[in-house]
């Protein structure tokens, strides 16, 4: 019986905008007026900035919004410090609190098309919320500006973001520096609007704890081996391949490095002698496999198809992936229902559930809840999902990961987390962690054999 491994360290909560909007509400109602919290939202966005940025001249963009008025605020907090600053409007502000920023601030205001550039711009023109892009020509006016400041700040978000999918309404200015307010929001984690965030620093300004159920994903705690251990208590994986046996031999080694205790292959192919037990799937015990590796070098024929079938109702932990999206794409009734973890990219995504829309956590959530499996829909933004609607986003990666074989390597790791006892959710969030921490040490060329080389 595998040794229970350790479970994930707290995770960074990562809420929506209707959900900051019900946190606002409530402190608000319990007695936390709408200007005490942005006036805390804009002196801790200066202080960020100060513990960045010496004193510099800085340009504030103010829209007419809330955002807008943590402009205010910010300029007055810069200017108590000494900074030099200038705040342009582009609009009167609209609301109660915003009124009270402004006339917090007291000093004149100059209109956008007015405004020269300063070493520091502040982009309080949107923040989250926003439903569409910026126009013309205040478009224009705004990157102009941008480029030519040597330190670009974003309040909350960069203005042109949609707050909950990552998706860019309208061409976005790189911010060096992001400060948000209460909690991460999807779109510092989710592409395109997450690689123009630049550093992101979360602000408390005494909202609590916000109840969601979307998290940034985290390391998981190290695993201390007993001394009495042994290889059948670190777990079994069962790694089956088909016709692409390098495929599975990468998932195979990836499970080996990433801790299971014992790993078999079950291959008709012929391979260098190693520490992989490699034997036909005929002659392979299933109830003795602590977790399954099924789809990695599988094949797309029948005899695929065959083998897949004799395995899949082992009733054993399980990781779908890869050539079982093309095998299963016109019925996915036998992969679904198995509490499995299924790792598909876009593409393998669409084969089975290409009816679905929304952001792509929205995607992948209910895409667990009809696959009744863990998904993990993988890219830059690796988003896992459980069918109860749990779900993390992995920023803990790079783009050394966009290589052959990559995606091999993360099913034999998960293989390796569920032999030795986590959950799938957690083995998933585990893994996807420990995968994209192995390519950030490696160097560009890296390779997917490399990639199992680096795993800690």
């Amino acid at each position: 019986m595998p040794a229970e491994y350790p479970p994930l360290l707290p995770r960074e909560p990562v809420v929506t905008a209707a959900e900051m909007r019900a946190a606002e509400a409530a402190a608000i109602a319990a007695g936390t007026s709408g200007f005490e919290l942005m006036r805390r939202a804009g002196e801790a966005a200066a202080a960020g900035i100060a513990a960045f940025y010496g004193p510099a001249p800085v340009l504030v963009l103010a829209g007419p919004g809330n955002n807008g008025g943590d402009g205010y605020v910010v300029a007055h907090a810069l200017r108590a410090r000494r900074w030099p600053v200038e705040v342009a409007a582009l609009a009167p502000p609209a609301t109660e609190t915003a009124q009270q920023a402004a006339a917090l601030w007291n000093a004149p205001v100059i209109d956008i098309p007015a405004a020269e550039p300063r070493f520091v711009l502040v982009d309080a023109l949107f923040g989250t919320g926003l439903t569409r892009g910026l126009e013309e020509p205040l478009l224009s006016q705004f990157h102009a500006l941008a480029r030519v400041s040597s330190v670009v700040v974003s309040l909350d978000l960069s203005s042109g973001a949609a707050t909950d999918d990552g998706a860019a309404l309208s061409p976005l200015a790189r911010a060096d520096l992001t400060v948000t307010f209460g909690a991460l929001k999807p779109s510092h984690l989710l592409h395109p609007a997450a690689a123009r965030c630049g550093r992101v620093v979360v602000a408390d300004i005494g909202l609590g704890e916000i109840g969601t159920r979307l998290f940034r994903n985290g390391a998981p705690s190290a695993a201390a081996l007993a001394t009495d251990t042994h290889k059948y208590r670190r777990g079994h994986v069962l790694v089956v391949s088909g016709a692409m046996a390098g495929a599975a031999w990468l998932a195979a080694r990836a499970a080996q490095r990433a801790g299971a205790g014992y790993v078999t292959l079950a291959s008709e192919t012929a391979l260098p002698p190693s520490s992989l037990v490699v034997q036909p799937l005929s002659a392979i015990d299933l109830d003795r496999a602590d977790a399954i590796v099924l789809g990695s070098g599988l094949g797309r024929d029948a005899a695929a198809r065959a083998r897949a079938g004799a395995v899949l109702g082992a009733g054993r932990p399980m990781v779908l992936d890869a050539d079982i999206f093309s095998l299963f794409a016109d019925d996915p009734a036998p992969v679904f229902g198995l509490g499995a973890v299924m790792t598909p990219h876009d593409g393998e995504f669409a084969r089975l559930f290409g009816d679905l829309s929304g952001s792509k956590v929205d995607r992948a959530r209910a895409a667990a809840a009809r696959s009744g499996n863990v998904v993990v829909l993988k890219g830059p933004d690796t988003v896992i999902a459980a069918p109860d609607g749990r779900a993390v986003i992995n920023d803990h990666a790079s783009p050394r990961l966009a290589t052959a074989g990559s995606g091999d390597v993360l099913s034999g790791m998960i293989a390796a987390h569920l032999a030795r006892g986590d959950a799938p959710f957690e083995a998933a969030c585990a893994a996807v962690w420990r995968h994209g921490d192995a390519a950030l040490r490696g160097r560009d060329g890296l390779i997917a054999e490399d990639l199992v080389g680096l795993i800690r």
